[in-house]
C-alpha cells in the first residue's frame, strides 16, 4: 500500500501533551479519528459520570467483552480511519493506547502508520493533570492511572516503539514547534 498521506498516531501517558499535540495536526489539516469517542459514547449510553474511574471501568470492560482482544478500539476506529485515508486524506489518530492496537494498524497501513511518543517527566505531567480544568487528577489518580495503562491496556509499548519522540517539559509553545516540525518532516 503506497499512497502520499500519511496516518500518524500520538502516543504517551496522560499529561504527556497528546492533546495538543493532536491541535497542531488538526490545525494542519489531518483528520481527527479519537479513540477514546468508543469509552465516552459508552458511557454517555449508560448516562455514566464522565471521571476517571468509570473511564477505567468501561476501557477495560470493552477489552473484557471482546475477549480481551486489545486491539479492539483500533478494530472499532478502523473504518473511520480507512474512510479519510482512502480519500487521501491525512489522519491523526488520538488515544491509541495498545501494542495490539499498534500492530492491527501497522498491519493494514505499513509505512504510512507512523507514531509520535510525546514524553514528559512525571512530576510534570502530574502538575499538569492537577491543575487541568476538564477531568483534572491528584497524584494518586496519576500514579493508579499510569500503574493501570501500563498493566492492563499495553501502553507502554506503542511509545517505545515510536518512530519520533517529542519530549514536552518546556511548554506548549516548544510542543507546537516541534510537532510542526515533525509534520512537515512527514509532508515534504
Amino acid at each position: 500500500m503506497t499512497k502520499n498521506n500519511i496516518i500518524v498516531a500520538v502516543v504517551g501517558l496522560c499529561g504527556a501533551g497528546k492533546t495538543e499535540a493532536t491541535q497542531v495536526f488538526l490545525e494542519n489539516n489531518f483528520e481527527r479519528v479519537y479513540f477514546g469517542d468508543i469509552t465516552f459514547d459508552e458511557m454517555k449510553r449508560r448516562n455514566m459520570e464522565i471521571n476517571p474511574d468509570n473511564e477505567r471501568k468501561i476501557r477495560e470492560e470493552i477489552r473484557r467483552e471482546s475477549n480481551n482482544d486489545m486491539a479492539i478500539y483500533a478494530k472499532k476506529s478502523e473504518p473511520k480511519i480507512k474512510a479519510f485515508y482512502d480519500n487521501g486524506k491525512n489522519v491523526i489518530v488520538e488515544s491509541m493506547y495498545s501494542w495490539s492496537e499498534y500492530k492491527f494498524l501497522k498491519d493494514i497501513y505499513k509505512d504510512n502508520f507512523k507514531i509520535l511518543a510525546i514524553v514528559t517527566d512525571r512530576d510534570l505531567r502530574a502538575e499538569r493533570l492537577k491543575n487541568r480544568t476538564i477531568r483534572p487528577l491528584t497524584d494518586n489518580e496519576v500514579k493508579t492511572r499510569d500503574y493501570s495503562e501500563i498493566e492492563n491496556i499495553e501502553k507502554a509499548g506503542p511509545i517505545a516503539i515510536a518512530d519520533h519522540f517529542i519530549v514536552n517539559n518546556t511548554g506548549i509553545e516548544d510542543l507546537q514547534t516541534e510537532v510542526k516540525k515533525y509534520i512537515d518532516s512527514l509532508l515534504k
